[in-house]
């Protein structure tokens, strides 16, 4: 009779530790918003992943996000050959305008 009286207080230690940290209410919820789809999922164990942040982005956003920061980094070496360039002229012109005061 002990041993069962001593697991039960380890449950109910467990059951405050859980309610503490907000597990039950987060589990609570997303049970609930579950429930209150009008259309059940086919997986209901992904349902409850991207409820509670477990899944990542959508693999569109992840592949839309790729396709972006490609054209960015794109757009970033343009951007630095152009500036390389117009450095180069600007050198050459200071170096012209200092020869024309200099004779």
């Amino acid at each position: 009779m002990a041993h069962y009286r001593a697991s039960e207080s380890k449950r109910e230690q467990f059951r405050r530790y859980l309610e503490k940290a907000g597990v039950l209410d987060s589990l609570t919820n997303v049970l609930v918003a579950l429930y209150e789809e009008p259309e059940k999922p086919n997986n209901a164990l992904d349902f409850l992943k991207q409820h509670l942040g477990v899944i990542g982005p959508e693999t569109a956003d992840v592949e839309t996000l790729r396709a972006e920061v490609a054209e960015l980094r794109q757009k970033y070496d343009t951007v630095m050959e152009e500036n390389k360039e117009l450095r180069a002229k600007l050198l050459q012109y200071e170096t012209s305008q200092e020869d024309g005061r200099t004779e």
